[in-house]
């Protein structure tokens, strides 16, 4: 039987604004378009995983408010199980305020809101009703606070899980934490920042597992050029597919919901990040970080 996918992360809303060029420090860009979408980098990670078959269940925060109750209203209407969403009264749900170029680049400011205030006693009690089995698949994030984070990959370490950490942003994160991960998924950016260095992404991600990386993997994800796999052996360069581009926002939340997935449905690492991949590939294509996700059978004709 297959396993499941916990998700561990932050939900928001995003309001975004497509315009011509991103502004400079200080400038007034006049002319966008604007939009709502359902948003945090948790949040659209279960949505990936969910779109793509997996059993998924999300644990977050929101505040007491209406984009609160609109936000959980979206997961569930994705098949997303929030009976992990704890809503805090005294604090505002997430909010993302994001600006789109033309060419699909994107420059984001996040208040987190109830993101920040969800803490490491409400992870393991949410964690610890779902009798976490060695089938399931515990993708965390870090737009939460680093010792929610921690916990959640303690706790699914200690249940023998498979752990992810998509350690997006990457400051605050130590080795303590990066060590419970069984794998990584860094953008460039946040690989260099973890190491502390320039180099190679190969290097870097071989840096980032240390001497000791047993079964342990890096999964660089490298835009359009595709990702990187790499363990204590090799390295493994996975090509993207070629897309029209439209919107960046959520690609790398589609390759971490797609690769829980498909760990979590038996497959090995290699081909769970290709088609992960493949699914980010598609993401692009349409603007929103959810939109453009492609279900199941979306995968698999692109795949063929």
């Amino acid at each position: 039987m297959a396993g499941r996918v916990i998700v561990v992360g932050s939900l928001n809303e995003d309001l975004v604004v497509s315009t011509e060029r991103l502004p400079a420090q200080g400038e007034t860009v006049i002319g966008g378009r604007f939009a709502q979408h359902h948003g945090g980098k948790g949040g659209n990670q279960a949505v990936a995983a969910a779109r793509l078959g997996a059993r998924t269940f999300f644990i977050g925060a929101v505040g007491d408010d209406a984009f609160g109750r609109a936000a959980r209203a979206a997961l569930e209407e994705e098949g997303v199980d929030v009976a992990g969403l704890f809503t805090l009264p005294d604090e505002a749900t997430g909010v993302a305020l994001i600006v789109v170029d033309e060419a699909g680049e994107n420059s984001i400011a996040v208040a987190s809101g109830a993101n920040a205030a969800l803490d490491s006693v409400q992870v393991r009690a949410a964690l610890k009703k779902l009798e976490l089995k060695k089938a399931d698949v515990v993708l965390v994030g870090h737009e939460i606070r680093t010792g929610a984070t921690h916990e959640a990959l303690r706790v699914a370490r200690i249940a023998k899980a498979t752990t992810i950490l998509n350690p997006a942003p990457a400051h605050g994160l130590e080795r303590p934490t990066l060590d419970l991960a069984d794998v990584l998924t860094p953008n460039e950016g946040e690989l260099a920042s973890l190491v502390g260095g320039r180099g190679r992404p190969g290097a870097q991600a071989k840096r980032l597992l240390g001497p000791e990386p047993g079964d342990r993997a890096v999964l660089v994800s490298l835009g359009a050029n595709g990702t990187l796999l790499v363990d204590g052996k090799r390295s493994r360069a996975i090509a993207a597919m070629k897309v029209d581009v439209v919107d960046t926002v959520g690609a790398g939340d589609t390759l971490n919901g797609a690769l829980a997935a498909g760990l979590a449905a038996g497959l090995d690492l290699i081909e769970a990040s290709r088609r992960a991949g493949i699914a980010a590939s598609l993401a692009v294509t349409r603007p929103g970080a959810r939109v453009g996700m492609p279900t199941a059978a979306a995968l698999e004709a692109a795949l063929g």
